[in-house]
């Protein structure tokens, strides 16, 4: 790159900005007090994880769980077939009574063994057979699965999303695949008869509207929220080779979204813009990977800059925008709004081809982006476990935390992230500017979990163990440590 990382942060860091960094042994400290920071200030550490004698899920003492849903188990309602697999992104939602309704991602390209299937009013791409999908999911504070069927199916890859101030979710394709392209997993193959890459709204009540939302872009989505005041959706890109954007489409004017409104709205509809964060000299900051633990807490202002063919169709939106043009990042995943503004994460970059000449290997980074300061913050940092130069094998542990992807606000305004990095994955509590606890490890196998959602009522937190395909439903005393 033209620009060293030394001449970026030259005079730019704050005196007194405080460390605090995710790790073995996560330091307390205040970079920003007041912004943003959790509503409650009673965090506590949590207990020490206790194996599971089940060998499915280790959690602390006072906690416990129950299976909602397990892939080519439990059964689909109206005569469906079985649970689909790689249960991903999901939103949680008040149904009444004690019961709660699930809106679940199935991140699965065509031709799986447990794809979402086709059902009636529910298929965008007839062409991805077996494939991705959300699944509608009843079940109570205890767990107990009350049902499920097919929200929507024929989309591919469904990672992410975001649930909507109307209380429905955004489910997101994690993918760019082109109507024409040929598919093959095993033995079958098959075509796609439409493009994909898209946003879609999906509906907890069974009324299927499989239509894209192509004003959002067509790129490899990851996640999204929506702002406040209902006039933005800042979304998140999941890609390399260039590396991800993270993007903000603001609605056209006069324009606030509810129900429907988006998958009504034009391809064109709206503006959508990529990310450049802006340094002391006024350069653009290349990638985030540039910064470290020692701009944690600075805030840095935020240009958007338009994209000029948001559907993709002669070049990836990624590619369509110069080196230092925008600011890219590696694996920009889980997205989460505020009232003030939104969370983004950016999982790890250390590989080869990760990074960008003199920038720092990270094991992951957590951001917040502020809406009316227009400004962005390093909030969270994990700091790389083995350098890249001498080839060292990582040596990760139980108490080692790396690769945060989905990330959640609780009740109480503090993070839970979700790992998708080496060795053991765990669910982690986390505070902006502050520690980092595990409050849940996977003990069945290195999967990561996915889609950590907490119930309004702060009774139940569920999450996705990704494989064998897991719907967990968490209870225990969360208000004594995060209250």
């Amino acid at each position: 790159m033209p620009t060293s990382r030394r001449a970026l942060l030259t005079g730019g860091a704050a005196a007194g900005v405080g460390l605090a960094v995710a790790g073995a042994v996560p330091s307390l400290a205040q970079a920003d007090p007041g912004k943003p920071r959790p509503s409650g200030g009673g965090h506590q550490p949590f207990p020490p994880l206790v194996d599971d004698p089940r060998g499915i899920l280790a959690l602390p003492a006072g906690f416990s769980y129950a299976i909602v849903t397990r892939t080519g188990t439990t059964r689909l309602d109206r005569g469906q077939g079985l649970t689909p697999a790689d249960h991903d992104g999901m939103a949680v939602f008040d149904a009444g009574r004690g019961r709660y309704t699930i809106i679940q991602n199935h991140e699965i390209d065509p031709g799986a063994e447990h794809g979402v299937p086709h059902v009636k009013g529910t298929v965008y791409d007839p062409g991805a057979i077996d494939a991705g999908g959300c699944t509608v999911i009843t079940t109570d504070r205890a767990g107990r699965n009350l049902g499920e069927f097919v929200g929507i199916s024929g989309t591919v890859s469904n990672c992410a999303g975001g649930p909507t101030p109307w209380e429905s979710w955004l489910t997101c394709e994690e993918t760019d695949d082109k109507a024409g392209d040929e598919w093959e997993e095993g033995d079958r193959k098959g075509v796609f008869q439409k493009d994909h890459g898209y946003v879609f709204e999906v509906t907890s009540d069974g009324k299927a509207d499989p239509r894209p939302i192509k004003c959002l872009g067509r790129y490899a989505h990851e996640a999204l929220a929506i702002s406040k005041d209902r006039t933005q959706v800042f979304l998140s890109e999941d890609d390399s080779e260039p590396n991800g954007l993270f993007y903000r489409w603001t609605a056209p004017r006069g324009v606030k979204l509810g129900p429907g409104v988006l998958t009504r709205l034009a391809p064109d509809a709206g503006t959508l813009a990529a990310m450049q964060i802006i340094m002391a000299d006024g350069s653009v900051l290349p990638d985030v990977a540039y910064l470290t633990s020692a701009q944690l807490g600075r805030p840095f202002p935020v240009r958007w800059i338009e994209v000029p063919e948001r559907d993709a169709q002669t070049k990836p939106v990624r590619e369509q925008f110069k080196d230092g043009e925008v600011t890219r990042g590696k694996k920009f995943e889980g997205v989460w709004g505020t009232d003030e503004g939104v969370y983004v994460v950016n999982s790890y970059a250390w590989e080869e081809g990760d990074l960008p000449a003199d920038a720092a290997p990270h094991d992951g980074m957590v951001w917040f982006y502020h809406y009316r300061e227009q400004t962005i913050q390093l909030v969270t940092y994990f700091p790389h476990q083995a350098t890249a130069e001498d080839g060292a094998e990582a040596k990760y542990t139980d108490l080692t935390f790396d690769g945060p992807d989905n990330v959640t606000v609780t009740p109480w305004g503090s993070l839970v992230l979700a790992e998708d990095g080496a060795g053991a994955s765990h669910v982690l509590s986390s505070i902006p500017g502050g520690p980092t606890y595990a409050i849940a490890r996977n003990q069945l196998n290195d999967s990561e979990f996915c889609g950590p959602t907490f119930t309004e009522d702060g009774k139940v937190l569920f999450v996705n163990m990704q494989d064998p395909g897991l719907t967990l439903a968490i209870t225990g005393p969360w208000e004594k440590y995060l209250g």
